[in-house]
């Protein structure tokens, strides 16, 4: 999987709040391309259409945008899902947040950018940052 970084749904929630000052960050890295997946792509939705109350038309034409703009989002595979479990297990993640790890594993990524994770944690090879947080070195 090419890329740098892997994007979890807290990033791509960020693009919808323009007056929300993470708004510039969050599409900076989405602009840049990066990872995703479709466990990333179906948290997007949900709180897309819960919290942000958009229409499904809107919420099609923000998918198409994100799909157009990053690589290619991995499929969520048993594989996945076992290590997902795994991960859960171990650091005490949600099942959806140790999908997202999971999955920026598998992409071979060194980053997942991420709000709600804790920032600097390394899983394996992969670091989990936080984009958001103010002095990044």
């Amino acid at each position: 999987m090419p890329g740098e970084y892997f994007m979890d749904s807290s990033v791509l929630l960020y693009t919808l709040s323009r007056s929300d000052p993470r708004s510039r960050v969050a599409m900076e890295l989405l602009e840049r391309g990066g990872c995703l997946s479709v466990q990333v792509l179906n948290e997007f939705v949900n709180v897309a259409s819960r919290k942000f109350k958009l229409d499904w038309d809107a919420i099609e034409l923000v998918l198409n945008e994100i799909r157009r703009l990053s690589y290619p989002p991995l499929a969520l595979t048993l594989a996945t899902h076992e290590m997902g479990v795994e991960i859960a297990r171990r650091f005490r993640y949600t099942v959806y947040d140790s999908m997202i790890i999971a999955s920026a594993l598998e992409s071979g990524v060194p980053v997942l950018y991420s709000e709600d994770m804790q920032d600097g944690q390394r899983i394996g090879a992969l670091t989990i940052r936080n984009p958001f947080r103010v002095n990044r070195p």
